[in-house]
């Protein structure tokens, strides 16, 4: 079968997929988007967490076909969904508030585990910009990271809301 959908705000399609194939492995062998983890292949860990219509999603667990006239994001689109959200146009940023806000805070470790955080955690933001400590754990409580204790993980949600509150792009 064909799938059709956007990915990172442009049309892509696929061509040959089988009914059993995964978002995921659509993303990741026939796009090129490598962002997304392939871990536990059963919905427990996060890694592959991508937008399915601006909900977080485990992408392992959705079948390519559901994606059909869908749209999809990726850790790969993160910054520039960022900007469209905000500006409704698209510059290019190299990274979007939460990406940086991870890397400044120390949040990233062995990287697994970090692409399917960000996606959780930039959802939250549009959804949530002044989130509580719980709001946080609530919202990244489908991601797993065998790396760290989490607080830093935390501390990057937190340090990207402040961010995203002081720029204005918490609307």
């Amino acid at each position: 079968m064909r799938v059709n959908m956007t990915v990172n705000g442009r049309p892509q399609q696929a061509d040959d997929v089988w009914e059993g194939e995964s978002l995921l492995y659509v993303l990741r062998e026939r796009m090129g988007l490598p962002g997304s983890k392939n871990a536990c292949e059963q919905g427990e860990c996060g890694s592959c967490t991508v937008r399915l219509d601006g909900v977080p999603v485990c992408a392992c667990l959705v079948a390519a076909g559901q994606a059909e006239g869908r749209e999809v994001v990726t850790v790969e689109g993160l910054p520039e969904y960022a900007e469209r959200r905000t500006s409704g146009e698209s510059g290019g940023s190299a990274l979007a508030p939460v990406q940086q806000a991870f890397i400044d805070a120390g949040a990233v470790q062995c990287g697994f585990c970090t692409p399917g955080l960000l996606v959780a955690a930039d959802e939250l933001l549009e959804r949530h910009p002044d989130p509580s400590d719980a709001d946080i754990r609530e919202a990244l409580s489908g991601n797993l990271c065998r790396c760290t204790g989490y607080e830093k993980i935390l501390d990057a949600v937190r340090l990207a809301a402040v961010r995203t509150s002081a720029s204005g792009e918490a609307s």
